[in-house]
């Protein structure tokens, strides 16, 4: 109370300064004393208006009070009355055991009465059973499934109220239970035979739909009754723990079981041929498998829709149906094995025709069948895939194998090969790859787009391979060969034609890449391209240069001649190279295009080399200043005449390598003025020049005192070498350094 008091004050204190300051307001402006009555009147209406409101919300509040304090007094009495009438009752239940003795003769007799009312209204068919029986199985032989099952239902029905009358017995006797059944057995029996004639009619569904659709209706209606009774009996069967004898039937379950073992002897039986009988026995099966599933689920569409309760979904059941029983049976098929072509008609079935519009998405179906799974796991198209692969692995190693054995024969025989019709010596084996090679992947596509890459890139690997066999095969001829030249007759010609092929491979790669290749193809496709071109254009290089080791081997003697006591007297050694290089380039002409040029540009580095080489050699020395002047003009005319040689065979672009040996020649007729500017442009342009190179080139000019060739050597500049520049003198290599000790006074 303190408190509230407390609160009251300070509000009064609030009020009456907020009321003072409101006062001091409104009198500062003039002529507001004027008006103090009006004022006074309005705050009074104002004042009177507030306490008018603050009494009506009071007077609420106690109407509310009032309401809520009868409501209480009316709850109290009913609280009173309930635990009176609850009193009462436990008084009551109390009583009930007793009772219940007392009673017990009533129950038993009511029990009685029960079973009399029982036996009583089952009189007629309990007496006419054995002719019920006879009468139902009569029924069923003739085909009236509607008859027979409303008999059998009253049989049952009997059958079914007895024994539940003997199961409420509190002390129940399997002696009466016994007897009851075994006098309704033939009732089960004839339960099993409509089950049977059920199942008959159901496993003709396909056919009998199109021809008395009504017999498929009568069935389904006699199911749908039977569905009902068995959960009618299980909804019982929780309440009383009576469940009757062959409930629940299931026969709807038993519909389905029986549909989908038709539809899988629909699916097996279309198989007619074996693979012994018919090479085809895949593809029309398949085609078969087609065609029945097209028209069966056609005719669900039509005619079995209508027959069938629309929630059996019949179309959605009969295509999963026959959607996993033909799956359970191509697996098999794959199980049992499959070989060579068949894989790809069964790819092709599955990944493209299964789903095309001439099965499951065909208009009268697409929309029953676009949500459906696959037709095979993903382990079975997986181990298909792989079992395609291998064979088309396995086709390839056996194909290629047999190929290089062949042209091992022919590179061994005594017959020239043939050239073709644009003089370029070549062989079919090329072609026959790649044409292999497109046969499979046109095949392939018949299966996917991604198979189609898996096919590529398999082909090229095996090109790959091919190339590395080629290789070794091509090495073994060529030391065959070189071991003793009479046993190979024609090694020249099928050098050329060896160049030849891995050109003509490189090309059919590159027009094979350009046809498939994408940015969206895997990384290993277009490794596996980069892989072809450097195997063969690798094997390309390497044929070539066994070509010209042929043709070097019969000038190195001549070459040996080059640089003699004799060689400024004659020109019969640089005259017999130039007639060698011209008979062999005769050959060399059955070469394509870019190989001969190839060919050429390797002949012309090798005898700019050789002839270095000859000339660095040091075997002889120019005693006067007037041999070593004779000698340069004799080295610039050789140059000169190997060089026109080279151009008349092929016109090369590029530095030619013969200006290397007239610039050289350079030092052998300069002065003592103008050796050292020789020599300085000499490392200018070569850098990468040795200083043992430099020696014997000084070496060849007997008037040069040999503290002279030291010192000019010695005081020449060393460039950098640039990483990226090479010439011919870094692989000028002799067996044996020049000692500068030689040189000493």
């Amino acid at each position: 109370m303190a408190d509230v008091k407390l609160n009251m004050r300070e509000l009064e204190a609030t009020s009456k300064a907020s009321a003072t300051a409101h006062v001091i307001n409104m009198f500062q402006r003039p002529g507001q004393l004027e008006k103090v009555d009006q004022i006074k009147r309005r705050l009074t209406r104002k004042k009177n208006s507030v306490e008018a409101l603050l009494k009506s919300a009071m007077q609420q509040q106690l109407d509310g009070v009032r309401v809520g304090l009868n409501q209480l007094h009316c709850c109290l009495e009913d609280v009173r009355e309930i635990d009176g009438s609850f009193k009462k009752m436990c008084g009551l239940f109390a009583q009930v055991p007793a009772l219940y003795n007392r009673l017990s003769q009533v129950r038993e007799e009511n029990m009685r009465h029960s079973q009399y009312v029982t036996a009583r209204e089952n009189l007629k068919h309990i007496f006419t059973v054995p002719e019920s029986v006879e009468k139902t199985k009569q029924w069923i032989n003739e085909g009236k499934l509607l008859h027979t099952h409303q008999c059998l239902r009253d049989l049952e029905n009997s059958r079914d109220d007895l024994l539940y009358e003997l199961h409420k017995l509190p002390n129940q006797s399997p002696h009466d239970k016994s007897m009851l059944k075994a006098y309704f057995a033939d009732v089960e029996t004839l339960s099993n035979l409509l089950e049977k004639q059920l199942r008959l009619i159901l496993s003709r569904t396909l056919n009998t739909v199109r021809k008395e659709p009504t017999v498929i209706v009568t069935a389904l209606r006699i199911i749908e009754r039977e569905e009902k009774t068995d959960q009618e009996t299980l909804k019982q069967g929780k309440q009383t723990g009576f469940l009757p004898p062959g409930r629940p039937k299931k026969w709807k379950e038993m519909a389905f079981e029986v549909l989908e073992k038709s539809v899988a002897t629909r699916i097996e039986g279309t198989q007619v041929d074996e693979r012994e009988d018919d090479k085809h026995w895949l593809i029309r099966y398949l085609e078969l498998t087609r065609q029945l599933i097209l028209e069966d689920l056609r005719v669900v569409k039509t005619l079995c829709v209508p027959c069938f309760p629309p929630r059996y979904e019949i179309i959605d059941k009969y295509i999963q149906m026959y959607h996993h029983c033909l799956s359970r049976h191509l697996q098999e098929l794959v199980q049992n094995g499959i070989e060579g072509n068949e894989y790809v008609t069964m790819l092709s079935w599955v990944s493209k025709t299964y789903r095309g519009t001439e099965l499951l998405g065909h208009p009268d179906l697409v929309e029953f069948t676009k949500d459906l799974g696959p037709l095979l796991p993903p382990a079975v198209m997986e181990r298909l895939d792989g079992d395609y692969l291998k064979n088309i692995e396995t086709n390839y190693v056996d194909w290629m194998r047999n190929t290089l054995n062949s042209e091992e024969q022919e590179w061994r025989s005594n017959t020239e090969p043939n050239s073709d019709s644009i003089n370029y010596s070549r062989t079919a084996a090329p072609i026959i790859i790649f044409q292999m090679i497109d046969q499979n992947l046109q095949v392939s596509k018949t299966i996917s787009d991604e198979m189609t890459c898996k096919v590529l890139v398999l082909s090229i690997e095996q090109v790959v391979a091919y190339g590395d066999s080629y290789r070794k095969a091509v090495v073994d001829f060529k030391n065959k060969y070189f071991e003793d030249r009479k046993q190979v007759p024609y090694f020249t010609q099928y050098m050329i034609t060896i160049v030849n092929n891995c050109l003509q491979l490189v090309d059919l790669g590159s027009q094979l890449e350009k046809q498939y290749w994408s940015p969206a193809s895997p990384a290993a496709l277009g490794e596996n391209f980069n892989k072809l071109r450097s195997t063969f254009i690798q094997l390309r290089n390497d044929a070539g240069d066994f070509l010209l080791e042929e043709l070097f081997l019969d000038l190195d003697k001549h070459f040996d001649e080059l640089f003699t006591a004799r060689w400024l007297g004659t020109t019969i050694p640089v005259d017999t190279i130039c007639a060698t290089l011209d008979d062999y380039f005769q050959d060399y002409n059955r070469l394509s295009e870019p190989n001969y040029k190839y060919v050429v540009h390797q002949a012309r580095s090798s005898v700019s080399k050789r002839y270095l080489t000859a000339l660095l050699s040091k075997k002889v020395s120019f005693k006067t200043y007037d041999e070593a002047v004779q000698a340069a003009a004799k080295i610039v005319k050789e140059s000169k005449q190997l060089g026109k040689l080279m151009d008349t065979l092929c016109s090369l672009e590029g530095e030619d390598p013969f200006e290397t040996v007239v610039l050289l020649s350079e030092v052998l007729k300069s002065d003592d003025d103008m050796l050292s500017f020789e020599l300085h442009r000499i490392v200018e342009k070569y850098p990468d020049i040795g200083e043992d190179h430099l020696l014997r080139l000084l070496s060849l000019r007997g008037d040069l005192a040999r503290s002279d060739i030291r010192d000019k050597v010695a005081h020449l500049p060393k460039p950098k070498i640039p990483a990226h520049q090479s010439s011919v003198f870094r692989t000028l290599v002799f067996p044996k350094l020049v000692n500068l000790n030689v040189f000493n006074n």
